[in-house]
Formats: structure tokens, C-alpha cells, sequence
């Protein structure tokens, strides 16, 4: 039956060994039509069924989640068959090389080290976790960098990085916080040349904080002043000023002497 078949059907590699592959139940199909995976990673493993389906709200199978998953050489081929009590249907069947599906994480333990005195930092990581491949080469990074106070902002300073695991960043600004993120892709091998997920943030850097000692101090200056700028104000309407300081009589400009 034409139309039968599975639809829009994908998989992805992701946290090392995990894939997961979904589809669409054909326009065409009967609403009873169940569908099967089989797959193979290579020409000499035999196919399996699918052990763990994803399911619709009617119970049809759209989808399977597998585990233990190693990249091979070869291309994995996979096949969707269906049955239906009211007619045959048509099966779906595809070659792919896992490695192109492989949704790559972000470098591991990204540190930054500041030198004060130059006013660089060295950026460090390790490349990330692949069933296939342990060698530098195969990856490039990128490396995104802003300010913590503005971690919307426009990115204060991007480079790409390939086969190495350290990169040195010059600070323009040794007063500031900075926000470091880093992502990967395949750069040779069989490592898909996509670019992988962000980094959760690294921080860094310095940062422009007055200590509370001396807030205390400018405000008990602040008070201090206003204080003293009303007292002269309210003296000056009430006349206690004079009270207070009270004039001293001018001498008497001509004194008699008498004998």
C-alpha cells in the first residue's frame, strides 16, 4: 500500500553511546498499522530488534532509544517494517554513518589560570568523550568570552582553536569578571564536523567590588555632613547661632584718665 510507509525518519548519537531514532507513521497507513526497527552496525553483526520503543498516545511505535552504542567504520543499516490487519505495508530502509549523527559534548574540565603581573590567562581543557577516537587532532574548539556583568552582550572575544587542548586569552581589562563557554566539532577523522553543545560558564578574572568597610565609611561621611549642613541652616532661622556664640563688645574708642 502506497503511503504506508514511516515518515521523516532520524537518529542521533548523544552522550557517548546513547541514540535515539524516530519517525512518522506514512499519511497512507492504517490507524491499526504497527511499525518494527531492525538495525545493524555493520555487514557482519546480525540485525536486531528494537529492545526499548517510544511510543504515541495510541500505543504506536515512533521511535527507539538504544544503548551501548559503538561508531564503526561502516555504515549501520536500519530498516522499519509494519503490519496491519487491513493490508500489507511498505517497509523503510536506510544506510547511515553513525559518526555524522554523533551530537558531540563540550570539552571536560575547562580551568583558566590568570597571571596578574602579564594580565593573560591560560585556558586548559581536555577533548570530549567519543566511542571512536582519543586524539586531539580530530577536534577544533571554540572559545566564546564576555563580561559576567553583561553575559548578554556582544561577545567580547571568540577564537577557534584546532587539535590543541590550551589557548592563551590576553585581558583588555585585568578590573573585570569574565565568562568563558566552549563547544566542539570535528575537525578530521570520523568525528561529525557539526558544532556540538555549549559549556555550561567558567569564570574568571577579577572583579571591581568596594569592600563594605568603605561604603560604611563614605556613608557615616554622607550623614555626617548632612547633619551638619542642617544643624547651620536650622541655627540661622532660629537665631540659636547668636545664643551659642554670643557677640563681644567693640572697646570704647576714647578712655578719660583723670588724676
Amino acid at each position: 500500500m502506497n503511503g504506508s510507509a514511516i515518515e521523516n525518519f532520524s537518529c542521533m548519537i548523544y552522550n557517548v553511546s546513547f541514540m535515539n531514532c524516530t519517525w512518522r507513521a506514512g499519511r497512507d497507513a492504517p490507524g491499526d498499522t504497527q511499525y518494527f526497527l531492525y538495525w545493524k552496525n555493520s555487514r557482519y553483526d546480525d540485525a536486531m530488534e528494537c529492545e526499548l520503543y517510544i511510543k504515541d498516545e495510541n500505543g504506536r511505535n515512533t521511535g527507539c532509544r538504544f544503548q551501548n552504542v559503538k561508531i564503526e567504520i561502516e555504515k549501520a543499516y536500519f530498516l522499519v517494517n509494519g503490519s496491519s490487519k487491513d493490508s500489507l505495508i511498505q517497509f523503510y530502509d536506510e544506510y547511515i554513518q553513525l559518526y555524522k549523527i554523533e551530537k558531540l559534548m563540550p570539552p571536560s574540565n575547562i580551568t583558566v589560570n590568570c597571571d596578574e603581573i602579564k594580565k593573560d590567562c591560560i585556558i586548559q581543557w581536555q577533548q570530549p568523550q567519543i566511542s571512536h577516537s582519543n586524539k586531539d587532532k580530530c577536534f577544533k574548539y571554540e572559545i566564546n568570552i564576555k563580561y559576567k556583568d553583561n553575559p548578554e552582550g556582544k561577545t567580547k572575544y571568540t577564537s577557534i582553536q584546532e587539535g590543541v587542548n590550551s589557548h592563551t586569552f590576553q585581558r583588555s581589562n585585568t578590573r573585570k569578571r569574565y565568562l568563558l563557554k566552549m563547544r566542539t566539532a570535528g575537525s578530521a577523522c570520523l568525528v561529525n564536523p557539526a558544532w556540538g553543545e555549549w559549556s555550561a560558564p567558567v569564570e574568571f578574572g577579577n572583579e571591581e567590588i568596594i569592600s563594605s568597610s568603605v561604603w560604611i565609611l563614605l556613608v557615616v561621611a554622607v550623614v555626617t555632613l548632612l547633619v551638619a549642613v542642617v544643624a547651620i541652616l536650622f541655627c540661622k532661622r532660629t537665631g540659636c547661632w547668636k545664643a551659642a556664640f554670643p557677640q563681644i563688645p567693640e572697646p570704647k574708642k576714647y578712655i578719660s584718665w583723670t588724676a
